[in-house]
């Protein structure tokens, strides 16, 4: 008898240790209010509103189960009761099945709901200068179509002014946090911010991705386990196709000195490759986190190819992206150097907190903008530029110049373009207390009746 209560008790002692626990520690804000959340998988045969698997709601937007499932994957999805309800991204598009591995030990797992399907109420944040050129413009290189956006500077129905134009891609990410998969560039709004500064700025034409095509658009060469080969025919695509139809309907600049192109990861591997192929097209190339790990033959083009002297390359990577980010970036900045490409002409940076994420590609983009057309926007030389510093201690800013422009005045201005501080510099310097500031961008400007600097911060 013993031994039976003996072997009872271990039994109950070992179902309540094997165990899976899963938390819900985050729900859309759009959830309705008297929910109750399922979780459908393998584990019970897809079934959207078992009520065996129905969550427990521990707060306002925390809940919970435990079961013990099979030892192996397990595939699920969490529903509101039945497919119609079924969870997706936060602008309400579908998401894969969650794959989660169970050995049989104890364990609790921590996730978050992005977004229901067909479910999308996040507000915009495109500035009016966003609009949408086409839902499908056309791509005769590759027989497919694409949306295209368009940023337009602040004054451009106002002038009569010709303006530098940047290509670039991803736009789903670029102008809008509504559309963006995992955050935006905040290029609107950074443009917007140097515009009220006094940059005259330049016309930004956003390409969407083709989602699963996006990886063989974005090289020419191809990588065996990812895809790849469709980059030519993409990149002849801006070149033959978009490129005059812009020039055609909007006030550029067209020439190569007054072109770029820009993207990360995937996008930096095809802006370099566009700016190295057409230097007579694309003069100014950003490249950010750029993969060019996908394919040798990236380093291999500008020895082929050469690379145009007057072309310029601004090129950026992150210690913490994973992978060897800065040392391919630096492997390329020095293949450039060695093919023609003259030393001033690429700036590449690296940053200890740099992350393979829109954040770290929005704080950099305003000083690669810069750097890029500063000739053609800012009329601000590179020594003043490199003379201006920012420096961010405990409680304070402090602007340091070596420029002789004592008496002048610093203006902080946010990003709608209200002014929250304005000082005089003296002794080469001024300083504001930043406590009641709060984490994003801001311009700097240095005025004396005109403009002579602008530049823009991120405080973090």
């Amino acid at each position: 008898m013993r031994l039976i209560i003996f072997l009872f008790i271990l039994m109950i002692s070992f179902s309540a240790q094997t165990q899976l626990t899963i938390k819900l520690n985050k729900i859309p804000f759009d959830t309705p209010e008297n929910a109750t959340i399922f979780i459908a998988g393998t584990m019970n045969n897809w079934n959207p509103g078992n009520t065996n698997f129905k969550l427990t709601k521990d707060s306002f937007d925390t809940y919970r189960i435990t079961f013990t499932p099979a030892i192996g994957n397990i595939k699920f999805k969490f529903t509101r009761g039945s497919w119609e309800t079924v969870e997706g991204t936060a602008q309400g598009g579908y998401i894969p099945d969650r794959i989660l591995n169970y050995s049989g030990q104890p364990k609790i797992v921590e996730l978050t709901i992005a977004g229901w399907e067909g479910v999308n109420n996040i507000v915009s944040t495109a500035s009016p200068q966003v609009s949408i050129l086409s839902d499908s413009f056309q791509i005769p290189q590759l027989n497919r179509k694409r949306k295209i956006w368009v940023y337009l500077p602040k004054d451009y129905h106002t002038a009569q002014s010709r303006y530098p134009v940047l290509y670039m891609h991803d736009a789903q990410n670029l102008f809008d946090i509504k559309t963006s998969f995992s955050g935006e560039w905040r290029i609107d709004e950074s443009l917007d911010s140097m515009n009220i500064a006094g940059d005259p700025g330049c016309i930004v034409i956003g390409i969407e991705n083709g989602g699963s095509l996006r990886l063989n658009e974005y090289s020419p060469w191809v990588n065996t386990q990812y895809g790849g080969g469709e980059g030519d025919e993409y990149t002849a695509f801006i070149v033959e196709t978009l490129k005059p139809y812009i020039d055609a309907n909007f006030r550029t600049l067209t020439d190569n000195e007054n072109t770029g192109i820009m993207g990360s990861s995937m996008g930096g591997l095809i802006s370099t490759y566009a700016g190295i192929a057409y230097p007579e097209v694309f003069g100014k190339v950003g490249a950010f986190s750029s993969a060019y790990w996908f394919s040798e033959e990236s380093y291999l083009q500008p020895v082929n190819t050469k690379v145009n002297e007057e072309s310029y390359f601004y090129m950026i990577a992150g210690a913490q992206e994973g992978g060897n980010q800065v040392g391919d970036m630096d492997r390329m900045a020095s293949v450039l150097k060695s093919n023609g490409a003259k030393t001033i002409n690429v700036n590449a940076n690296s940053h200890l907190d740099g992350k393979h994420s829109e954040w770290y590609w929005a704080r950099e983009f305003p000083k690669a903008y810069k750097w890029m057309f500063e000739k053609k926007t800012s009329g601000v030389s590179e020594e003043q530029i490199n003379s201006f510093k920012v420096y961010q201690a405990e409680q304070s800013l402090f602007f340091v110049t070596d420029i002789d422009i004592d008496k002048n005045v610093v203006d902080l201005i946010d990003l709608n373009g209200n002014v929250i501080f304005s000082g005089f510099i003296n002794n080469h310097q001024v300083e504001l207390n930043s406590d009641y500031l709060f984490d994003g961008l801001y311009v700097v400007r240095i005025r004396s009746g005109r403009i002579g600097h602008v530049n823009l911060i991120y405080l973090r």
